[in-house]
């Protein structure tokens, strides 16, 4: 190999790593480096959510997602870096589709709306808050699935643990 086509090859890295820069990528890890330990309380129950057990269900997924896609652990408040607390705030839940034979929802549409906020203990500041969040999934109650509200509401607590995690992620 020619000495001129290493310096080429080198030459050619460097500049596909200024142009990723340029474009928006990095290299940098999506969360704050700052924050090893995160608290998840039990969430809330807004005052016209009457189901329950979904706000149990909800810190599970969301201790889960933390878990399994940061670099932080989840721990009780006491020894923790941050806090990751919120509520459920309605359930709206609408029927997308209808069954012609027997009048039956044959597909129904799930949306929570939430608010959470995520405050750095060891300085008050707040790292991320929001408020009318809204995940929605949908659901089958009618055959083959027979899915009641509560196995519907699985994939809406899923789908919306993995956005709240989403959130916690840097700002660019």
């Amino acid at each position: 190999m020619k000495p001129t086509h290493g310096l080429f090859i080198v030459a050619l890295l460097a500049w596909s790593a200024v142009e990723m820069i340029g474009c928006g990528y990095t290299m940098t890890p999506p969360y704050p480096a700052n924050v090893r330990t995160v608290a998840v309380p039990i969430w809330l129950r807004g005052k016209d959510v009457y189901r329950r057990e979904l706000e149990s269900h909800l810190t599970e997924a969301v201790q889960k997602r933390i878990e399994l896609d940061t670099p932080y652990k989840v721990t009780e408040r006491s020894r923790a870096d941050t806090l990751l607390e919120g509520s459920i705030d309605r359930i709206d839940q609408r029927v997308l589709s209808w069954d012609r034979d027997t009048g039956r929802p044959k597909e129904m549409e799930m949306t929570l709306v939430l608010s959470f906020t995520w405050t750095d203990l060891r300085d008050g500041r707040t790292l991320a808050k929001h408020s009318n969040f809204r995940v929605t999934a949908t659901y089958i109650p009618h055959d083959p699935l027979r899915e009641d509200f509560f196995q519907g509401s699985e994939d809406v607590l899923n789908r919306a643990a993995k956005r709240i995690v989403e959130q916690m992620e840097s700002k660019w």
